[in-house]
């Protein structure tokens, strides 16, 4: 795969070309897959919250309040996005790896006994604050690549959200790799992984000029077919596990090794990228006119404008205004347009956003559907012991999340991108039907028979998966690009809400209600400090009927946005940043091997951006 290079290729040349790899675009997207990887350790909750239950003696609502806060700190990034508007994403990685190994320390110290038992309420700081730190992972790398590849956004969003998918099953065959069956080591874990690969990536994610590259969707393919490779040998070590008893350390080694060498093996594609375009920065134009008959050259182009006798005019409303002293300008507060907001696809304020009618349809609708779902997902540990697996056979519940998870996010980031493009089919409706789809995981564990719960598994994954690049590309094409990193955090918070209203007070609850109706069956009283378990398809029959009934007006609501953006979505929501690139200097390098590069002049994309700013300034007057 990787291309070669000439014979006579200088050690300098060696040297330069490494350091245009690691400081290239692809090697950017790279590391953020490294990144998003290692940022999945919410979704393994599952596999360590017996050992929390056990060890510090929680009954089901605790332990239910213990994942609402891991949720609100994983999907509460507000505070990131505010960071990342005024600094650059190293700055956010870094805050984010220092507070994933604070959080997740503690608590490895707790259920190890290394510390006294905390109070819940520090239990519940402990985990949100490491929890958080997936936010500010997700901030500092995902929101950068989405603004670097804006074009491309729903492939973005999708591929790198689907390494956070990847990540359960990936953490869960290290642990097994490095503690056997110790799920108190898989803590210490996803302490120091995540914060050892932000802090080694922090040189290399940055915001970066938008220059347009023919052959961007092709790359992201590649790197897609690989991540389909690990996904595909994640799956099949799954099933072996589950088939062959007694799978010991040694050989989760050796299947750890095979993930780690596909992990790192879209470094190839990076590296061909990079040397492509080494040589055609290396062959130099003037080279390349000696031979206008050759195949494979490097074209100038130069855009001329057509003879006329005088200037063309510009249209009245695109002249720029008048520049007045700075004293007499007079300056309009965030909150006096927060009710005047500009057409959808331009950019939006902070204010205008959140208090729009499409932000809260979307916001309600990913309460009931991203709530119901996760909600599923976090109970998967009890839920497989009531129901009465082994330990082996809920660790594969949790596997089979993290695959199909992956499965789904790249699904609805390249699907709704194609159909997007080609069709202009609206991401609302896609968002409605993955709705539908995840109440048909609800209601399997709700009437539970042998073997339903690995169907819905792989249902609930997938449709968890499938929603967020979704989410996440609607409130980009709306709202734009200019605030991105916030408003991407405050579509998160709807996730925690959600799960605080269908997990700690409906799952919880209802759970913990009929535990004591058993134990009171059976004559026994239940002691301050006992494990309070419940066993049977009724544990969650009740809980998962209302959680579908939940989603489905959800979906319901989500079809008021699809008609509300029906014209918008009709229309070409990319034109704009075709238009913005297509100001571009005299000599353009082309090559017939499909790759092609702009670059922008700075002094023009300045004029073309203030004359934007002023359309839209007086658009929202």
């Amino acid at each position: 795969m990787v291309v070669a290079m000439n014979s006579g290729t200088s050690h300098g040349d060696v040297l330069q070309l490494a350091w245009q790899v690691y400081r290239g675009r692809w090697f950017m997207v790279f590391a953020s897959f490294l990144i998003m990887a290692a940022a999945g350790g919410t979704y393994i909750f599952g596999i360590y919250s017996t050992d929390l239950k056990k060890t510090l003696g929680y009954d089901q609502t605790t332990l239910n309040l213990l994942s609402f806060f891991k949720d609100l700190g994983a999907n509460v990034g507000i505070l990131a996005g505010l960071i990342n508007e005024v600094s650059p994403p190293w700055v956010v990685l870094s805050i984010g790896a220092a507070m994933n190994f604070a959080g997740y320390f503690m608590i490895w110290l707790a259920v190890t006994g290394r510390i006294a038992k905390p109070p819940v309420w520090q239990m519940c700081l402990y985990i949100c604050i490491g929890a958080n730190s997936q936010a500010f992972a997700n901030t500092g790398s995902l929101v950068t690549c989405v603004k670097n590849f804006p074009e491309s956004r729903g492939v973005v969003l999708g591929i790198l959200k689907g390494f956070v998918g990847l990540s359960g099953a990936i953490i869960t065959q290290l642990y097994h790799a490095f503690y056997g069956d110790d799920s108190k080591g898989l803590v210490l874990l996803i302490a120091a992984l995540p914060a050892v690969v932000s802090m080694l990536s922090v040189h290399t994610i940055r915001i970066m000029k938008v220059i347009r590259v023919a052959n961007e969707l092709k790359v992201f393919y590649d790197f897609l077919y690989i991540s389909l490779g690990l996904a595909g040998f994640l799956m099949i070590m799954i099933i072996v596990q589950k088939t062959i008893p007694g799978f010991t350390q040694a050989e989760f080694g050796g299947s750890s090794a095979v993930v780690l060498i596909l992990l790192f093996s879209p470094l190839l594609v990076v590296i061909k990228e990079e040397i492509q375009l080494w040589k055609i920065k290396k062959q130099g134009l003037s080279n390349n006119f000696n031979n206008p008959s050759s195949e494979d050259q490097t074209m100038k182009v130069t855009i001329e404008l057509p003879p006329c006798s005088e200037p063309e005019p510009i249209p009245t409303f695109l002249q720029p205004e008048p520049i007045q002293p700075t004293s007499q300008i007079k300056k309009r507060s965030c909150f006096s347009t927060m009710f005047q907001p500009p057409n959808r696809g331009e950019d939006y304020t902070i204010l205008q956003a959140l208090v729009s009618i499409d932000m809260l349809i979307l916001f309600f609708a990913s309460i009931c559907g991203v709530g119901g779902t996760l909600t599923a997902i976090d109970n998967l540990g009890q839920i497989g012991s009531s129901l009465g697996y082994s330990t082996r056979g809920i660790s594969t519940f949790v596997s089979l999340v993290s695959i199909w998870n992956y499965l789904g996010r790249v699904f609805s980031g390249f699907t709704s991108e194609i159909l997007l493009r080609k069709y202009r089919f609206p991401r609302p409706l896609m968002l409605t039907l993955i709705l539908l789809l995840s109440c048909v995981g609800h209601l399997l564990i709700a009437f539970a028979f042998p073997g339903s719960v690995y169907i819905a598994s792989v249902i609930i994954g997938f449709s968890f998966g499938a929603m967020w690049p979704l989410l996440f590309a609607i409130i980009s094409e709306i709202f734009g690009l200019k605030y991105y990193s916030t408003l991407y955090n405050f579509g998160s918070v709807a996730s925690p809400i959600g799960a605080y209203i269908l997990n700690v007070r409906v799952a919880g609850y209802l759970y913990d209600q009929e535990a004591d109706k058993q134990l009171k069956a059976l004559g026994s009283t239940r002691e301050k400090g006992d494990d309070l378990s419940c066993h049977g398809v009724q544990c969650y029959r009740l809980s998962f009927i209302i959680i579908t009934a939940a989603t489905l007006f959800g979906s319901l609501i989500s079809l008021i946005l699809v008609w509300r953006t029906r014209e918008f979505y009709r229309s070409d929501i990319y034109k704009k940043f075709r238009e913005a690139s297509e100001v571009v200097e005299t000599d353009i390098p082309v090559s017939t091997n499909g790759i092609q590069q702009s670059r922008v002049r700075d002094d023009e994309r300045t004029n073309t951006a203030t004359t934007n700013t002023d359309r839209l300034g007086r658009t929202g007057e």
